[in-house]
C-alpha cells in the first residue's frame, strides 16, 4: 500500500510540469488527496487538494491560476499540472491522502501541517531555474 509520485524535474521560469500520484494497494475513490511542498529550511506548504466526497478542488493563493489538480479514476492517479512555474516554486512536492471521509480543504491543510495523513508519496523534486 503506497503512493508513488513522478513527474518532477528541472524547468526554466515560465515552464510547466505535471506531477502524478498513483495509489497502489487501495483506491482513491471517495478519498481526499492533497498536494504540498517543502523547500529546504521552510515549513510544509499545502498547495491543493481534491477534497470531500464530491471531488471539489482547492488551491492556496500562491498557486491559484497556475496549478490544476485532477483525478483519473481509471488510472487511480491524481495529477498536479503546474504552469508558469517560478523559482519560488522550487521544492520537493508530495501527495498525501487520508482515510477520513468528508475532508474539507481546511481539514486537509491541518492534516498536512500535523502530518496526520495515512499515506504520503516519496516526494519528487521540482527545480525552477531563473
Amino acid at each position: 500500500v503506497q503512493l508513488v509520485e513522478s513527474g518532477g524535474g528541472v524547468v526554466q521560469t515560465g515552464g510547466s510540469l505535471r506531477l502524478s500520484c498513483t495509489a497502489s494497494g487501495f483506491r482513491f475513490d471517495g478519498l481526499a488527496v492533497g498536494w504540498f511542498r517543502q523547500a529546504p529550511g521552510k515549513e510544509r506548504e499545502g498547495l491543493s487538494c481534491i477534497c470531500t466526497t464530491d471531488d471539489s478542488t482547492y488551491y492556496t493563493d500562491a498557486v491559484k491560476g497556475r496549478f490544476t489538480v485532477s483525478k483519473d479514476n481509471a488510472r487511480n492517479t491524481v495529477y498536479l499540472q503546474m504552469n508558469n512555474l517560478k523559482p519560488e516554486d522550487t521544492a520537493v512536492y508530495y501527495c498525501a491522502t487520508t482515510r477520513q471521509r468528508e475532508v474539507s480543504a481546511q481539514a486537509m491543510g491541518l492534516i498536512i501541517f500535523k502530518e496526520l495523513y495515512d499515506y504520503r508519496g516519496q516526494g519528487t523534486q521540482v527545480t525552477v531555474s531563473s
